[in-house]
């Protein structure tokens, strides 16, 4: 046998992943400090791929944070705040939401229908969580949205992203293109729009990536921080991520 045969294997991406997801925190950015910490990683991160007009207050916010149907929703690793993500969650009776404007004719029918839509937006991470661990970011990051859709029984996932940010969109949730990219102020760049039918999907997409499982504990913690979700039924289901993939 050769020594090459005798050295212990690299992990494989997933279990690289699921690695970092057992030192993940999520939370909900509520404290002033919380809040002005990820506008400011998402001016750094928005800034740095010069999609935002410099500016002096070195912050990215907009009306869209402060919706009743929004949370702002930070990832910590390694006790920093090391991305972020917003979440909207659309429906007929609050239909605002970041992608609802610059796509109205796509969005609009959705919501008459009565369609639960989640509309993920202002993804940034900072550039050092990126560097140290290499391609996972994304993934530990668009999982939020993947909670969600799980959480409120969503019927579609939007994404409004750019040209070049496509096909990881496609590859991993097979997401498809529904509108070519458009004015989407105040970014510089124009994104598109495309959508995933969560339902049909779902199945799918845990089977190749299980890391994007979660429990009913992790997504009421996360969600569910102010409506006062009874204990008991909680420490029924306090079961780590991991344990249920393994």
């Amino acid at each position: 046998m050769s020594v090459a045969a005798l050295a212990p294997s690299a992990p494989s991406f997933s279990e690289r992943l699921f690695n970092v997801l057992e030192k993940v925190d999520y939370r909900v950015a509520v404290t002033e400090a919380d809040r002005d910490a990820v506008f400011r990683l998402r001016y750094e991160a928005y800034e740095r791929e010069k999609a935002v007009v410099p500016s002096f207050s070195r912050r990215l916010s907009d009306q869209y944070d402060d919706l009743d149907n929004t949370m702002v929703v930070a990832l910590h690793l390694d006790g920093r705040i090391a991305a972020t993500i917003r979440i909207s969650v659309m429906t007929a009776d609050q239909p605002d939401g970041p992608d609802r404007a610059p796509f109205l004719d796509v969005v609009g029918p959705m919501l008459d229908a009565g369609k639960v839509l989640i509309d993920p937006t202002r993804h940034a991470t900072d550039e050092a969580f990126s560097n140290a661990y290499p391609g996972l970011m994304p993934y530990l990051t668009t999982r939020i949205a993947w909670m969600a859709a799980e959480h409120f029984d969503a019927d579609v996932i939007l994404a409004s992203v750019r040209t070049e940010h496509q096909a990881f969109y496609r590859r991993v949730f097979g997401c498809e293109l529904v509108c070519e990219p458009r004015p989407y102020p105040p970014l510089i760049k124009p994104l598109s729009l495309m959508t995933l039918d969560f339902k049909a999907a779902r199945n799918k997409v845990l089977h190749r990536y299980p890391s994007f499982r979660s429990t009913l504990f992790e997504r009421r913690m996360l969600f569910e921080p102010f409506f006062g979700a009874d204990e008991a039924i909680l420490q029924q289901d306090a079961v780590t991520p991991k344990a249920l993939t393994a």
